[in-house]
């Protein structure tokens, strides 16, 4: 996976919509300030990967729904990437994933987060 000046590791899935939220709405702003982003999907959060897994994940205003969140986010260029260990500790495989998402491997995270300007860890 290619580097990216932003990196935001998300830990929590449905059952936190709030860290979900903030981990979305700081990616898209990232790449409306013109960096590049990576959100990373990780331990609970990798259900997020599925197809429609945010749809109706909205916490209220200020912030928009994670559903607009991240099809602003992937129209403005922005990565997604499954822990695949991760996946699979969770019973899911590759073919449940949405497939613009990479899956991605324990040393690709330290890749990323070792080459990123700035990043956010939501655990």
């Amino acid at each position: 996976m290619h580097q990216t000046d932003f990196v935001a590791t998300v830990f929590d899935g449905r059952s936190n919509p709030n860290k979900v939220t903030v981990a979305f709405t700081m990616a898209v702003n990232a790449l409306r300030k013109g960096h590049s982003a990576t959100l990373i999907l990780m331990v609970e959060a990798v259900e997020l990967g599925k197809p429609g897994a945010v749809a109706g994940m909205d916490i209220g205003q200020p912030f928009e729904p994670v559903e607009q969140l991240l099809a602003q986010y992937l129209e403005l260029g922005g990565r997604v990437a499954i822990c695949g260990s991760c996946m699979l500790h969770n019973g899911l495989k590759a073919e449940d994933m949405d497939s613009r998402y990479a899956i991605i491997t324990a040393p690709d995270v330290i890749d990323l987060l070792m080459g990123a300007r700035g990043s956010l860890q939501i655990t």
